[in-house]
């Protein structure tokens, strides 16, 4: 190639880069906006078909803008809900891998910030300092990164590693619940409440913590995110072992229709799924 030729060429490949950005970019919004129409679903086995392929073309996108925070965050949001909606309850140790996933695209969005980066490298004092000087627009992202991680948690109690994460996530979730208490339904408060309500206070747990956050996510959502009535009575219930409640949360479930929260069908009928399951576990439970 002539030098001519190659000075004409290195722009155009430039130019070439940045409308693939933008196009991405782009159709990122509309993705997002197909994404909130998967949410609306209240078929379970279309929407299990459906997300896994919903997620491979937000992961095609980011190998041309990796760093687009939107696709990083519907990945984290993407492989969160699968492994919690599809995985967790048949096959644990593929719910680890998709979890995991989903905590690694949301910590690529909070490192582009290196003071945060640093200080997840360091101690929970270290994480809150850096998130103190963060604005609410940070929550998204934040509440993204804590969810599949503490959903790795969840079903990762006997890992000394992943025990060890507890207190920044504790940290993450009360960024998240004092800057954006109503975020993702009160989705911090009911993250914290079955952080504090699912274990013993031997090992940690505060059941007055616990029912204090249910309580405040159930006002928030105003008791139409069903998930809460499901991780209240699995939690905090459970461990208090008041079966009344348990009881009274799971039939809540039951009875309530998919209708109440239209942009969430398919997380209620996820949580209707898991009432039931939690329901035929009640024997050995109490």
């Amino acid at each position: 190639m002539k030098p001519l030729q190659l000075l004409l060429f290195i722009p155009l490949l430039l130019f070439t880069g940045c409308i693939q950005t933008i196009a991405v970019r782009s159709v990122g919004g509309i993705v997002e906006e197909g994404y909130d129409a998967l949410t609306e679903e209240s078929d379970l086995q279309f929407a299990e078909q459906a997300l896994p392929a919903n997620i491979k073309l937000l992961e095609v996108m980011l190998k041309n803008d990796p760093d687009n925070e939107r696709l990083l965050r519907l990945c984290a949001e993407g492989y969160a809900s699968y492994a919690l909606g599809f995985v967790e309850d048949v096959d644990v140790e593929r719910a680890r891998v998709f979890y995991l996933r989903g905590r690694d695209y949301g910590l690529r969005i909070l490192e582009q910030d290196k003071n945060v980066k640093k200080a997840l490298e360091r101690s929970a004092d270290d994480l809150k300092a850096a998130l103190a000087k963060k604005s609410k627009d940070f929550v998204p992202a934040v509440f993204w990164t804590a969810f599949p991680w503490g959903g790795y948690l969840n079903i990762t109690l006997t890992d000394p590693e992943a025990i060890a994460a507890i207190p920044k996530l504790e940290v993450m979730m009360n960024f998240v619940a004092e800057k954006d208490s109503a975020f993702y339904y009160g989705g911090a408060h009911l993250f914290l409440g079955t952080l504090y309500g699912s274990r013993s206070r031997f090992l940690g747990g505060n059941p007055d913590k616990s029912k204090e956050h249910f309580e405040t996510a159930l006002r928030l959502n105003q008791g139409k995110f069903l998930m809460s009535h499901v991780y209240y009575a699995k939690s905090y219930a459970f461990q208090t072992q008041n079966e009344e409640l348990f009881d009274e949360l799971l039939k809540h479930v039951e009875s309530a229709s998919l209708d109440i929260l239209p942009n969430f069908r398919l997380g209620n009928a996820i949580a209707k799924k898991k009432a039931k399951m939690l329901m035929q576990m009640k024997e050995e439970l109490f």
